[in-house]
């Protein structure tokens, strides 16, 4: 199903004995909706786009900043004012003409969530506040979709996966409860360039395991910019948790 040209550019990827052309197949199969293009997302799509993903649909309501050019790395000086999701699809199509790229001008929420879902194979969060992460988490645990939520602030990132298309996955709520308050933006406290594209790469490698059928443990995966070192927490599924839990379970505590 692939071209020469397509054999080629994917040709480095397909050497891998864990990925190889059943792995390129399934990823050329797959759609993936980013809900946010900032910083987070500059680094997963570019990675997507390049390793030939079926088809990326992006969805922001924001417009690039001339503060934002540090760490969101796909856009360019001359796209400042623009609209992020139409930009970055101009650079990812600018990558990798194959890959089908949609943007979408919006703020999401349950609505739109669940019109969009069920035509999407994964999910990426790379949003920066708890409402919209709340609702895209809702909608997957709904949808049974895989999603891969990432996080950066200062010099501290966080990334976790969480593959809702198994019954006993935890989700994001059974982590960090349901609640909207607390968020801590970019503008306020500051991030480092570096960091946010370190969580926003690993965002990319996690969504291509899920699209390709590798195991992926149920861990939150902190990032400490400062010492370059990582720490790991087992994750498990919250019987009481308020979107995914069971209504039983809840009932009875």
């Amino acid at each position: 199903m692939f071209n020469d040209d397509q054999l080629m550019r994917y040709s480095r990827q397909l050497l891998l004995a864990d990925f190889d052309l059943q792995g390129q197949e399934a990823l050329s199969r797959a759609r993936v909706l980013l809900v946010g293009c900032g910083g987070l997302a500059n680094p997963a799509a570019l990675y997507l786009a390049g390793a030939g993903v079926g088809g990326l649909l992006l969805v922001d309501d924001d417009r690039v900043e001339v503060s934002n050019l540090h760490r969101q790395v796909a856009f360019r000086a001359d796209q400042v004012g623009e609209e992020k999701a139409p930009a970055l699809a101009a650079q990812l199509r600018s990558l990798n003409p194959d890959v089908p790229v949609t943007p979408v001008v919006a703020r999401v929420d349950a609505g739109w969530l669940d019109q969009q879902l069920p035509e999407v194979d994964l999910v990426l969060d790379c949003t920066d506040n708890f409402a919209t992460r709340q609702a895209v988490n809702a909608a997957c645990v709904r949808h049974r979709k895989p999603l891969v939520s990432g996080a950066a602030i200062r010099l501290e990132g966080q990334i976790a996966a969480f593959d809702l298309r198994q019954a006993g996955s935890p989700c994001y709520a059974c982590l960090f409860g349901d609640g909207t308050e607390g968020d801590l933006l970019c503008s306020e406290a500051g991030i480092l360039g570096p960091v946010v594209g370190t969580v926003g790469t690993l965002q990319a490698l996690l969504a291509m395991h899920l699209l390709t059928g590798k195991p992926v443990a149920p861990q939150l995966h902190a990032f400490d910019g400062r010492a370059l070192s990582w720490r790991q927490l087992a994750l498990r599924k919250d019987p009481h948790c308020p979107v995914c839990g069971d209504p039983v379970a809840g009932e009875d505590g």
